[in-house]
């Protein structure tokens, strides 16, 4: 079980409270850049585990099961902290951007918890190609919004205001993410509705 495609999963989950621990100083640049290159690292094991996995054949029960934990955690994780220090607060809807994070977060839960139902029924539930694009603005989204805070100084003049441009990035895409997050997840619901009494 132990092979290099579960190590590196089990590595992003030990690496959780690391991240989190850097991200709880919104101030401190320089632990929101190491936060950054470790959340980039992290996004780049998560590729390389299913990429070796598939291409050794080394393909486990562990690590199907790991692999999707890893990520939602991590994902959970990083919301919370960021919205727990204001990164979700924008200049112009402030709070109301805590929204978007909420939505993701809900439909992790649901998505798991349909895919739990349909287990015994073995249904599977593919990936589809959207939810490729949403988990790809998704971690846009929170890089973007982390590096935020690495780089408080990287701001641009708009209609008068002065916005952080990673942070203008980040809250754009994390919306983006919201919106296909809503479209994927009713997708996934339709397939559970037809297996539902």
């Amino acid at each position: 079980m132990l092979n290099l495609p579960n190590i590196l999963t089990l590595s992003r989950i030990v690496t959780i409270p690391l991240l989190v621990f850097l991200l709880w100083w919104p101030g401190w640049a320089f632990g929101y850049s190491l936060a950054f290159a470790l959340y980039c690292l992290m996004g780049i094991t998560d590729y390389f585990d299913g990429y070796l996995a598939r291409a050794s054949g080394t393909v486990s029960k562990l690590g199907v099961f790991l692999d999707p934990i890893a990520d939602k955690i991590m994902v959970a994780a990083v919301i919370l902290v960021l919205t727990a220090q204001g990164w979700l607060r924008g200049p112009v809807a402030g709070d109301f951007h805590v929204i978007a994070g909420l939505v993701i977060l809900m439909r992790e839960i649901a998505v798991s918890g349909l895919r739990e139902f349909l287990g015994p029924l073995q249904v599977s539930v593919p990936v589809s190609k959207l939810a490729k694009w949403k988990t790809a603005a998704q971690m846009i989204s929170l890089g973007a919004l982390i590096l935020a805070g690495a780089l408080p100084g990287w701001t641009m003049g708009l209609g008068g205001a002065v916005f952080n441009v990673p942070h203008l990035v980040g809250i754009a895409t994390l919306w983006t993410a919201a919106v296909l997050t809503l479209i994927t997840g009713w997708d996934y619901l339709r397939v559970g509705l037809r297996h539902m009494d």
